[in-house]
This record gives C-alpha cells, sequence and structure tokens, in this order.
C-alpha cells in the first residue's frame, strides 16, 4: 500500500497545497510584475531616450534576464540547504527575500534623478529578487509532491503550477486599476509603484499560511538515513555525478515550455502595444482574461498526466506549440480584441499541456536526498538559455526583420528540442518516490560493496 494514501496524509494534503500555493503566487506576483514594468514603464524611466521606444524595451529586457541568471545560483542554493534542513524553512527565506526586493523596487529613483545609478540599482535588486525566486519553485512543488499519493501526484503537484498564473493575475489586476484610474502622466510618475509596494501586505499572509505547514515524511526519513549512512551525499555534484540524464533530460523538457509561456505572457505586450498601438489597459485587461483560464487549466492538464501519462501529454503540448506563433501573429494582426484574446488563451492552454505535469516528472527523476537540487538545477539552468531570452531574442528578430515570421521558427525549434527529450523520457505515472529512493540506496550499497 502507497504510504500516501494513508487518511492522515491526505487530510493535511489540501493544507499543503494552500501553504506551496501562497508563496508561489507572492513570487510570481512580483515576478511577473517586472515583466510588465519592464514593458511599459521601465524602458522610458530607466535609460537614456533614443527615440525608438523598442531601444528602451530591450534595455530593460536584458535587466530582467538579470533575474533568470540568478535563478540557477539560488536553486543551487536553497536546493543544497533544502535537502539538508527541509522544504519549508528554505520556502519561508524565499519569501521574504523576493519580497524586500521587490518593494525596494518601487522606491528606486529614475534615469533623469540620479542617473546611471536608476538602473545600476535596478541591476542588483533584480538579482536578488531571481535568486530568491529560483529557490522558490523547487521547494513549493516539492512540499507538494512528497506529500500526493503516487496515482494523483500529477494532479496535486499541478496546484503550485495553476499559482504562477494566478500570481501574474493578481499583478494584472493591480495593474490595470492602476493603468485605468490613474491618467498616463501620474502612472509613470509614481501610480506603477504602488504594485511593487503592496508586495509587503501579499508576502506577509504567503508567510504565516507557511508557517503552518511541515515536511513530508518520506523527507524525514531520507534525512536521517543520509546523515546514519556513508556516501549518501546532496547538492548539485552529487545530482550531476549519480543522475546526469535527469538533470539534463529536465532541461530539455523546460526549453519550449519556457519560451512559449514568455513569448505569450510578456513579448505579446510588446508586439501588441509597439507594433499595433494598442492601449495599455486594454491589453492588460486580455491578459487577465486568459491568466483566469490558465489557472483553470492547469490543474485540469494535471490529472490527465495522471491518467494517460506525463510523455504524451508533453508531447502533444510540444507538438500543438509548433503551430501556435504561425496562427496567433495573424490573429494579433487583424486588431480585434476578440480574435486577440483566442490567440493568447490558445498560447496559455497548450503551454499548460507541458507545464502541469513538470512538477510530477521532475520529482520522479531523483530520490529524496538530492531531489531538491536536481529539479531547482534542472529548472532554473534552462530559464536562463530560454524564459530569460525569449523576449529579448523576439523583440530583436521584430526589429530586424520587422516579421513575426522569424519568431515563429524560433518557437517552433525550441519545440523540437523539447520534443526530443520528452522522447528519451521513461514514463513514471503512478510511480512510487520510496521506490525510487530504495533504488537509490541499492545502488548506493553496491557502490559500497564494491569498494570493499
Amino acid at each position: 500500500m502507497d504510504p500516501n494514501d494513508s487518511a492522515e496524509v491526505r487530510s493535511g494534503l489540501k493544507r499543503v497545497v494552500a501553504a506551496s500555493m501562497a508563496g508561489t503566487v507572492v513570487e510570481w506576483y512580483e515576478f511577473f510584475l517586472f515583466a510588465t514594468a519592464s514593458t511599459l514603464v521601465f524602458g522610458p524611466l530607466f535609460f537614456v531616450d533614443t527615440g525608438n521606444p523598442l531601444d528602451g524595451i530591450i534595455k530593460a529586457f536584458l535587466i530582467y534576464a538579470v533575474g533568470f541568471i540568478a535563478r540557477p545560483l539560488g536553486g543551487i542554493v536553497f536546493g543544497h540547504f533544502g535537502d539538508k534542513f527541509g522544504r519549508k524553512h528554505l520556502l519561508q527565506v524565499a519569501i521574504v527575500l523576493v519580497g524586500a526586493t521587490t518593494f525596494l523596487m518601487g522606491c528606486l529613483p529614475t534615469f533623469h534623478a540620479v542617473g546611471y545609478w536608476a538602473p545600476a540599482l535596478l541591476v542588483v535588486l533584480r538579482f536578488a529578487q531571481g535568486f530568491a525566486v529560483g529557490g522558490e519553485w523547487g521547494g513549493a512543488v516539492l512540499l507538494v509532491a512528497e506529500h500526493s499519493p503516487n496515482r494523483e501526484r500529477g494532479f496535486w503537484a499541478s496546484w503550485p503550477q495553476a499559482a504562477v498564473p494566478l500570481g501574474n493575475l493578481l499583478a494584472t489586476i493591480v495593474l490595470l486599476i492602476l493603468s485605468r484610474t490613474l491618467s498616463e502622466e501620474q502612472f509613470l510618475s509614481w501610480g506603477w509603484r504602488v504594485g511593487f509596494w503592496l508586495s509587503v501586505f501579499i508576502v506577509a499572509i504567503g508567510y504565516y499560511i507557511r508557517t503552518r505547514v511541515s515536511d513530508a515524511a518520506i523527507f524525514t526519513e531520507t534525512q536521517e538515513e543520509v546523515i546514519e549512512a556513508k556516501g549518501a551525499a546532496y547538492g548539485v555534484a552529487e545530482v550531476f555525478r549519480r543522475y546526469p540524464r535527469g538533470v539534463f533530460g529536465a532541461m530539455g523538457i523546460r526549453f519550449a515550455e519556457n519560451i512559449l509561456y514568455y513569448i505569450v505572457v510578456t513579448f505579446s505586450i510588446t508586439y501588441l502595444s509597439t507594433q499595433l498601438k494598442m492601449n495599455t489597459s486594454n491589453i492588460l485587461l486580455l491578459l487577465l482574461i486568459a491568466h483566469v483560464v490558465h489557472v483553470v487549466v492547469v490543474p485540469l492538464m494535471g490529472r490527465f498526466t495522471d491518467r494517460i501519462g506525463r510523455r504524451p501529454v508533453y508531447a502533444a503540448g510540444a507538438v500543438l506549440a509548433i503551430g501556435w506563433g504561425f496562427v496567433a501573429f495573424p490573429m494579433f494582426n487583424t486588431r480585434n480584441e476578440w480574435i486577440i484574446l483566442a490567440a493568447v488563451v490558445l498560447g496559455l492552454v497548450i503551454h499548460a499541456f507541458m507545464y502541469a505535469g513538470q512538477p510530477a516528472i521532475m520529482a520522479e527523476m531523483f530520490p529524496t536526498r538530492m531531489r531538491y537540487s536536481g529539479v531547482s538545477l534542472g529548472y532554473q539552468v534552462t530559464s536562463i538559455v530560454a524564459g530569460s531570452l525569449a523576449p529579448i531574442i523576439a523583440t530583436t528578430l521584430l526589429r530586424r526583420f520587422d516579421s513575426w515570421v522569424p519568431i515563429s521558427i524560433y518557437i517552433t525549434v525550441a519545440c523540437l528540442i523539447t520534443l526530443f527529450a520528452v522522447a528519451t523520457l521513461r514514463e513514471t505515472r503512478g510511480i512510487s518516490l520510496h521506490a525510487i529512493d530504495a533504488e537509490d540506496r541499492r545502488r548506493l550499497d553496491a557502490e559500497r560493496g564494491a569498494g570493499t
């Protein structure tokens, strides 16, 4: 019998999901707030005006990318100590750090006030924010995955993923209210700062909820075994030494998903505002509706991964994503808001095919003693070459060719890489995490036996 199927474990599972989602909502509210501000605010306020709005946006996206560069470092550090001390404690540190940096972003002076100190300070805070978010994801999804029944891990572990669009939804609501109640001059002068300052209240709520849960029993048991056993190490070096296939497999499946997401939710704002001259508040309203759909669809896709398998659902998402760009940009160019909304929603639904199953897939790649390090590394390192560069590459391609076709080709190449990675995975639907740990122990015992 699966130990995770006990009534006691299942009765607390919803509380664990709520705790995981609470912090993830906070951190992605703040991360998406920066992404949106990069398009709407940071370009004109923190850089020299060149006369071409795309130049300022590209520079802002470069600072946006700094957060992605910091995320693997955060994943390594938080993963190491999370495997040593527990998921819960590291998640509490992460939420406080990301909240503090986001609040300070709202206090920064602009380029006109302090010159190049403005973008320099923004880089420092963005790095710290990315470092914290890099440690957040692995701990949040593992807190749920390690509490979940084997047969339903895909569904329950997808809920923290749904918290990402929920955080984006919250950020969009705040920005939408500000942009609709303030004049453009007021919004650029001080209104944008309010969204960053509000993070203090959201962080307080998320931190409190996270104090109400504990680590899963499987982690506590493994922690004791690591202390007692010789040769049972953890951390990044151990993950690469023993499970390199898992790390590179996680990177491969993450590649297209990450690129698609930031094309849909970040670059689309740039395309619609600079190419089609759409009103900012109208764009944000469309994204708000799309995020609501995304929140609903992610757990549904998580359920599908439990019923028909991790690989088929993921592969379907990658195949559908190939066609999205070639369909979506012509839909954008109609300038019809309902058709534009359909294109954005379609992109996020396709994204959910891949995104929903990631926590379960990656958790099932590694044993408990190094799971936090493994999933964080595979997930966050990919963000450097995928999500961080996607808006920059897409904006640069648009500026160079004045066409959406190269952007769609870019998405296609990313999807082919991910499809290859999916083809190399083994199907792990319903597998026991205890069985994975048992196999890991057998390998360690065999090595110790061979050494004596």
